[in-house]
């Protein structure tokens, strides 16, 4: 009877140190596209991923709370990602002809440009950091495992 919580304690101590590696990699990864965004594009990594969601959808659009889901914020953060999109000239907001209250966001012409510019940066950046992270012994089985499954 004593070995059952052994075993649940050594593979929950297993599943945090994975874990941990997972988060580890995630964030040495988002700062450097993070950077690269900002500083070659003017914009923050949120911006270019809802860019990115907008170039997606057939109309260049999304309602707010399906763009907000579909890139993991609350729906007042997308609002205010969406304002300096704006602001920006990189989309706009729209309201639905069916129902006022709802809101959507539309990628401009500008938006879609530097979505594709800020794609090459992305790219380039995603596999240098993975390419520098797996150079880390800690990391590497990630990394390799992250590769392996695209």
């Amino acid at each position: 009877m004593s070995a059952a919580p052994r075993q649940t304690t050594e593979a929950t101590a297993s599943d945090q140190a994975a874990w941990n590696r997972v988060l580890t990699l995630h964030v040495l990864v988002e700062r450097q596209l993070a950077q690269a965004m900002q500083r070659r594009h003017g914009v923050g990594l949120s911006e270019y991923r809802a860019l990115a969601e907008l170039s997606k959808s057939a109309a260049g659009e999304w309602r707010m709370q399906e763009l907000a889901d579909r890139i993991g914020l609350g729906q007042s953060s997308v609002t205010r990602l969406v304002a300096r999109l704006d602001a920006l000239g990189f989309a706009r907001r729209d309201l639905c002809p069916d129902d006022k209250r709802g809101v959507y966001a539309v990628i401009t012409d500008e938006g879609r440009q530097l979505h594709v510019a800020a794609t090459v940066t992305y790219a380039e950046v995603l596999s240098s950091a993975l390419n520098t992270a797996g150079a880390d012994q800690e990391l590497a089985r990630l990394v390799q495992a992250i590769r392996s499954a695209g």
